[in-house]
C-alpha cells in the first residue's frame, strides 16, 4: 500500500513537470501593442505638445516624448528607453509627432513584452524548482525508508546467518513486527531456537555416550586385567615352551584389548577438532564492533580499543565474545563490565559479570569439555562454550584466562597485536 502511494505521488509530480514544460514551450512572446492605446498616446501628446509639463498619461502604456534633437520633453517612467538607439534595440514603438504637417518630435512607446517574458520564465523556474525539490525529498525519504525497512534488516540477517554458520546459536535475532520482514525474521529465529535445541540434545547424547563408553571400558578392563594377571602367573610357572608361548600371546592380546578400549574412550573428545580457525591481522576497531554485536541485550558499556592490528579470525573471535556474553546473561543476569588493556605483547579484553563468581576449584575445569559450574543447575547449556573459545584462542596464538573478580567471574581474552606503521 505504501509503495502504491509513493508511485502514484511520483507519477503525479512527473505529470506536473511535463505540463509546466509544455505550457512554457507553447507560449510565444507577444511583442505587439494595443493600436488604440498607441493612437491615443500620440493624439494626447500632439494636443499637449506645447504644454507637456501639464500632460497626463491616460493609458496603461509607458512612453517618452523627444524633440527633433532627441531631447527628452516628457517621460512617464524613469527606467525606460529615452534615446532612439536604445529604443530600437528594445523593440519599442517609435512614432513621429506631426503638427500642421511638420514633424516636431518623436514618441517612444515602451514595449513590455520582454519584461513579461522574463517574469514568466522566473515563475516557471520557481515552479519547476519547487517540484524538483519535492521529488528529491520524496526520493530521499523513500531511500531512508528502504534502508530502515529492507537494507538494515537484511544486514542483520546476514550477520545472523554468519553466526549460525559459525556454530553460535545463543544470540537471538532481533525482531521488529512493524518491519516488512518481521514474520520472516521471526521464522529465522525459530529455526535458530530449534537448531539450538537439537544441538543441546546432541550434546547430551554425546555426554551420555561418553559415560557409557567410560562404564563399558571399566567393565571390560576389569576382566581383561584379571585375564592378564592369571596369564602372568601361568607364565611364571609354565615348564614347556608351548605353554609359555600361549601365555605370552594371551598377555599380548589383553594389552591390545586394553589399548583399543582406551582409544575408544579418548576418540569421543576429538570431534571438535574439525572446526577450522584462519587467523590474520585485522584492525583493532573490529573488536569494538564484535563486542557491541555480542552484547545484544546492552548490559555493558563498550570502551574504545587502542589503535593497532590484532591477530585473529574475525568469525571465531566473534564466536568467543558471543559465548562469553551469553554465559554472563545466563548465569549472572545483570550488568557487565568491559575493559580493554594493552601491554607489551597482548591486547586484553577483560569481561566481568556481577554474578558473584564460581568456586575456586571450578575455575580449573570450566575450560574443559562438558564442564559447568555449580551455579548452572536448571540452566540450559552443554558446557562447550568456554571449551570451544579456549581452543579458538589457542589457534590464534592467544589465551583465555578465567578468574574470580571483585564482582563475579572475570574472563580475559588475550590477543597478539602489532603497531600500525604510518608513513611520514
Amino acid at each position: 500500500m505504501k509503495k502504491r502511494f509513493f508511485l502514484i505521488g511520483l507519477i503525479l509530480i512527473f505529470i506536473v513537470d511535463i505540463s509546466v514544460l509544455i505550457i512554457f514551450a507553447m507560449q510565444n512572446p507577444d511583442f505587439s501593442q494595443d493600436s488604440v492605446a498607441v493612437n491615443e498616446v500620440v493624439q494626447s501628446v500632439i494636443k499637449d505638445f506645447n504644454e507637456l509639463e501639464k500632460h497626463k498619461n491616460s493609458t496603461n502604456l509607458e512612453y517618452v516624448v523627444l524633440d527633433n534633437e532627441e531631447k527628452v520633453l516628457y517621460k512617464t517612467k524613469s527606467n525606460i528607453s529615452d534615446d532612439l538607439n536604445s529604443a530600437i534595440l528594445h523593440r519599442d514603438t517609435i512614432l513621429d509627432i506631426t503638427i500642421d504637417d511638420v514633424v516636431v518630435g518623436k514618441v517612444i512607446i515602451f514595449n513590455d513584452g520582454a519584461f513579461s517574458l522574463k517574469t514568466q520564465k522566473q515563475r516557471t523556474i520557481i515552479v519547476l524548482f519547487v517540484v524538483i525539490f519535492v521529488q528529491c525529498g520524496i526520493c530521499i525519504g523513500y531511500f531512508i525508508y528502504m534502508h530502515l525497512k529492507i537494507v538494515r534488516p537484511f544486514r542483520k540477517m546476514k550477520g545472523f546467518a554468519e553466526r549460525i554458520a559459525g556454530g553460535n546459536l545463543d544470540i537471538p535475532l532481533e525482531m521488529d513486527r512493524e518491519n516488512l520482514f518481521g514474520a520472516f525474521t521471526e521464522s529465522f529465529d525459530i529455526m535458530r531456537s530449534e537448531l539450538k535445541k537439537a544441538r543441546i540434545a546432541e550434546a547430551k547424547a554425546n555426554a551420555s555416550k561418553k559415560e557409557l563408553v567410560a562404564k563399558l571400558s571399566h567393565d571390560v578392563k576389569t576382566p581383561v586385567a584379571s585375564i592378564k594377571a592369571v596369564s602372568e602367573v601361568g607364565l611364571s610357572v609354565a615348564e614347556n615352551k608351548k605353554d609359555k608361548s600361549n601365555y605370552i600371546q594371551i598377555i599380548g592380546k589383553a594389552d591390545q584389548i586394553n589399548t583399543l578400549v582406551t582409544n575408544l574412550f579418548t576418540a569421543t573428545l576429538e570431534e571438535l577438532q574439525q572446526l577450522t580457525v584462519n587467523p590474520r591481522y585485522i584492525e583493532s576497531k573490529e573488536i569494538g564492533k564484535m563486542l557491541e554485536n555480542a552484547d545484544y541485550l546492552h548490559h555493558a558499556t563498550i570502551p574504545s580499543v587502542p589503535n593497532c592490528l590484532v591477530y585473529a579470525d574475525p568469525l571465531r573471535l566473534q564466536q568467543v565474545f558471543d559465548n562469553i556474553f551469553a554465559n554472563a546473561y545466563k548465569y549472572a543476569k545483570g550488568d557487565i563490565s568491559v575493559i580493554v588493556l594493552k601491554d607489551e605483547k597482548y591486547i586484553q579484553v577483560v569481561i566481568e559479570d556481577f554474578g558473584g563468581g564460581v568456586l575456586q576449584e571450578e575455575l580449573l575445569v570450566l575450560k574443559e569439555k562438558f564442564k559447568r559450574g555449580s551455579n548452572s543447575t536448571n540452566i540450559e547449556g552443554a558446557g562447550l562454550g568456554l571449551y570451544i573459545s579456549d581452543r579458538f584462542l589457542q589457534e590464534m596464538q592467544g589465551e583465555l584466562v578465567l578468574e574470580n573478580g571483585i564482582y563475579g567471574l572475570k574472563v580475559i581474552v588475550r590477543l597478539l597485536f602489532k603497531e600500525i606503521l604510518r608513513n611520514h
